[in-house]
């Protein structure tokens, strides 16, 4: 325990080598003698060596189990970063020797777990039973308090694993976010790692969506993909429980913190994990997202957010996306329209960019049911009511007015739909024969859901026509032989004469062939021929 540095390195570098060569039943003699005494401490060194992603699986674990059975007893014995300190400074106490050597195999025995956590080389079995011996560090500490320095570690490494975390973050959500403290701990860490991240990013970068190409994705995407992931991961919050389930025996305090009666209450616990969460999201929100994310986010923040916001801090994202045009200010209608009127947040400009999204080509964007949705429950505010009389023969919308109170839509008509009851989709002329309703008399008519005709698009509606059953389809032969190539059923209002028949009548008189046209109002011409 007196060596240098240098020669500690040689000789856990001498070990190491050594381990290749153990057998399971030798690994598990040097922890059943790590346990018994403490003249056996070097075999701690040993067992650190085999916690490995690359190890055997076997020797793996039964490693990781007796280093865990060490270390569980003497947690509340480890001293501090600082005790530590004073003891590398010479002091001769040889219990704090002692103890200062084993924070440090301790911090070891930690970067060993975190790693065969979030490493994608290692086994299921090695990454789950190194997950719950970390999270009983975490929950075993001194006095009982959530050891945050140690979760830290854990999700500082998660976020910056430049390989998939889905694996880990499907083990995470149902076994570990399901407890309180774990979560208010997780947001804690993600708001430090993406302040972090925000402070190192370049001025161009500081928000909005990433200017990246096609190319591999860079270290900052990738993490900020990961700090996405693992939000998204964390089950909704409920703060109408009375009751909340800790992992950790004090709660939300942790190592350092002081703990009263008041912070067990529902209130007070409801308060701490809400500011948490406002303040994980926001710090997220304001780095450069890539376009997916941007996406998603904007897709379910209405829902899984902004319900959970201490503060209307988000509105910045939200106003920053909606200016930024195209299907990213569609997608940030919904948050939009909630904070103006469930929180009383003013966007004087929001109707005339709401009227300017209204294009052709929003029809056409995977988000347009909420869009369209948004736009009937806004359509009693967006135009203002005209008193002018529109001109005969002539439309008074504008099309190219931005303003829509100066548009002049409400003296315009809808002349179009008209064109739309013989669609040759039943969908469309279904959907125009339910506007000739008069939609003023509320009590004798029913709103329809706009969802029911926004979702369709040409795939649907073929579908639609290749499944219908119909009762009489069309033969390439004719039942009975015609008499013509057009019947009058096929015009209606036309009517068609036999030619040959309209165009003259003959007639016999005396010697000779009189031919009569009577298609024509001049008198009859008589053509005679002498027999």
């Amino acid at each position: 325990m007196g060596r240098s540095s240098s020669a500690t390195a040689a000789g856990s570098k001498k070990r190491r080598s050594k381990t290749g060569a153990l057998t399971l039943g030798e690994v598990k003699t040097l922890g059943e003698e790590l346990l018994s005494s403490r003249a056996n401490l070097n075999h701690a060194p040993t067992l650190l060596a085999l916690l490995s992603p690359s190890a055997p699986l076997d020797l793996a674990l039964e490693a990781l189990i007796s280093l865990q059975s060490f270390f569980v007893p003497l947690l509340p014995s480890i001293p501090s970063a600082a005790a530590t300190a004073a003891a590398a400074a010479g002091d001769a106490d040889p219990e704090l020797v002692f103890r200062s050597w084993l924070r440090k195999r301790f911090d070891e025995l930690v970067a060993a777990l975190v790693e065969l956590t979030v490493s994608p080389h290692s086994d299921d079995a090695i990454r789950d039973l190194a997950l719950d011996a970390l999270m009983d560090f975490v929950k075993l500490g001194k006095d009982g308090r959530f050891q945050s320095a140690i979760y830290h570690k854990f999700i500082h490494n998660l976020i910056h694993a430049t390989d998939s975390i889905d694996p880990l973050l499907e083990l995470l959500g149902p076994k570990y976010f399901i407890y309180t403290d774990v979560c208010y701990f997780t947001y804690t860490s993600l708001d430090k790692i993406a302040s972090s991240i925000g402070n190192k990013a370049t001025g161009s970068e500081k928000s909005g969506l990433h200017s990246g190409d096609d190319g591999p994705e860079d270290r900052g995407t990738i993490y900020v993909r990961n700090i996405y992931n693992t939000l998204a991961h964390i089950p909704a919050l409920d703060f109408q429980e009375s009751k909340f389930n800790m992992w950790s025996t004090v709660g939300l305090s942790s190592k350092g913190e002081k703990n009263s009666s008041e912070d067990c209450s529902a209130t007070y616990i409801n308060k701490k994990l809400k500011s948490k969460f406002s303040k994980a999201w926001i710090s997220f929100l304001k780095l450069p997202l890539p376009l997916d994310v941007y996406k998603e986010v904007l897709a379910t923040i209405h829902k899984n957010v902004i319900p959970s916001m201490s503060n209307p801090a988000i509105f910045d994202f939200l106003t920053r996306s909606y200016d930024i045009g195209g299907v990213i200010s569609v997608m940030a209608l919904s948050g939009l329209f909630i904070l103006m009127t469930q929180h009383g947040l003013e966007y004087p400009k929001f109707y005339d960019k709401l009227y300017a999204l209204l294009t052709p080509a929003v029809f056409m964007a995977k988000h347009r049911a909420v869009f369209l949705q948004e736009i009937d429950a806004n359509d009693s505010e967006i135009f203002n009511e005209a008193s002018q009389r529109k001109k005969v023969g002539a439309d008074p919308f504008n099309n190219e007015e931005t303003d829509p109170a100066k548009s002049g839509a409400m003296r315009s008509s809808l002349w179009e739909i008209d064109t739309l009851r013989h669609h040759y989709s039943p969908a469309v002329s279904r959907f125009v024969a339910s506007l000739e309703n008069d939609l003023t008399v509320r009590a004798k008519t029913t709103e329809m859901k706009i969802t029911d005709f926004s979702s369709g698009s040409y795939a649907t509606v073929f579908r639609d026509e290749v499944r219908r059953r119909i009762k009489q389809v069309p033969l390439a032969f004719y039942r009975t032989t015609p008499t013509c190539l057009f019947q009058e059923s096929d015009f209606p209002g036309w009517t068609f004469r036999d030619q040959f028949k309209n165009m003259a009548e003959t007639s016999v008189e005396g010697n000779g062939i009189s031919t009569v046209d009577i298609s024509n109002s001049s008198p009859a011409k008589r053509l005679r021929m002498e027999t």
